[in-house]
């Protein structure tokens, strides 16, 4: 979302948010945000010096730093579906250099990280109706939230975050420049072919030879194709649709066959995995929600305009996921089976998904 002219006067924007959150309590900020036609980071930067510290530094060290904080929940989320994971941050690698550098966080929370989306980071401690609320919030060039981690209280039989570690990375991290503006501005797409001028054999025969799943991203690269146009090309062949009323029967029937699954959601910075069984799942207003104690997912299926099965080939054998796409051709929100490479799926993952009504 580019800089408007109210988001140039910090003090203009924060009155009207101020207004806003009077006339529509509780609010949330990603839906002020659009309704003031600026991004979430630059409406969270007004309250800089407020209950807000702008961060600065080697993004690669702040999240290493991550494990120190303990138990905590770690929230991702795009414009049709959010995931949240409660635990600590564990084992984090970094890995490549420059524009391609990326981490992979295994254990509790896992996360695969693509630091070229994360531009700007922000503390935020705020005390709420709920008790105090401390989180570091990571967002992208356009403004857009990346990844939010938020502290825990203790409970009973579960340690809290550790507030020390918070307040010491906070201060270690604390920009020189505390200023209430920021330059945002969106993130240019990346270039690829009309579906009609994709070679669609070319693209069929080097589907057929993936060995792992991770081949399918250099393959839509080295075919300039969009992702769903690569999906609709390969119908009939890796691809079929389902209906839209698939995603609730596949998650009612892992969750009465306490079936574990993967759910993978993502944006320009992060893609959030959660690894398990799922067990409370309700449908309320266009949400469809797991509402689980360490993992809660939250998908708006008015957003939802296609869903698809797609089959890809790996030494393993056959991977199976469901893929949700919005009317943008934006991913949403991926499925698959619980695996671990070397390991083939689940069976009974693919008997669930053969099963569910197909276009």
């Amino acid at each position: 979302m580019s800089t408007t002219s109210i988001a140039q006067q910090p003090s203009a924007l924060r009155a009207a948010w101020d207004k806003l959150k009077q006339e529509k309590p509780g609010m949330r900020i990603r839906d002020c945000a659009a309704a003031l036609k600026v991004s979430e980071a630059e409406l969270l930067a007004t309250t800089i010096g407020d209950y807000t510290t702008k961060l600065e530094g080697d993004w690669t060290q702040l999240l290493e730093r991550l494990p120190e904080l303990g138990r905590v929940m770690s929230l991702t989320r795009n414009e049709g579906c959010v995931l949240e994971n409660k635990g600590p941050f564990q084992k984090i690698d970094i890995m490549s250099q420059g524009p391609f550098k990326m981490a992979t966080v295994i254990g509790p929370i896992e996360s695969r990280v693509f630091f070229s989306g994360w531009k700007y980071g922000f503390a935020v401690e705020q005390e709420t109706p709920r008790g105090w609320m401390r989180s570091i919030q990571i967002f992208d060039g356009a403004g857009e939230a990346v990844m939010k981690v938020f502290l825990q209280e203790a409970t009973e039989n579960r340690k809290g975050s550790d507030l020390e570690a918070y307040r010491k990375l906070v201060a270690d991290f604390k920009a020189a420049e505390q200023t209430l503006d920021i330059e945002v501005k969106a993130t240019p797409a990346q270039p690829t072919k009309a579906i009609g001028e994709v070679d669609k054999a070319g693209l069929i025969s080097d589907w057929g030879s993936m060995k792992d799943t991770h081949d399918f991203f250099g393959m839509i690269r080295k075919h300039q194709v969009n992702r769903l146009d690569a999906v609709i090309l390969a119908e009939g062949e890796f691809t079929y649709r389902l209906q839209k009323d698939s995603l609730k029967l596949m998650l009612d029937k892992a969750s009465g066959e306490k079936m574990p699954i993967m759910i993978f959601v993502g944006n320009k910075g992060n893609i959030q995995i959660h690894q398990g069984k799922v067990n409370t799942i309700k449908v309320m207003d266009n949400w469809l929600n797991v509402l689980d104690p360490d993992c809660n997912m939250h998908l708006r299926e008015d957003l939802v305009d296609s869903i698809w099965v797609v089959k890809k080939p790996t030494e393993d054998g056959v991977v199976t996921a469901i893929e949700v796409f919005d009317a943008n051709k934006e991913m949403i929100v991926q499925f698959f089976g619980l695996r671990k490479p070397g390991i083939p799926e689940l069976e009974s993952w693919r008997k669930l998904v053969d099963g569910l009504p197909k276009v």
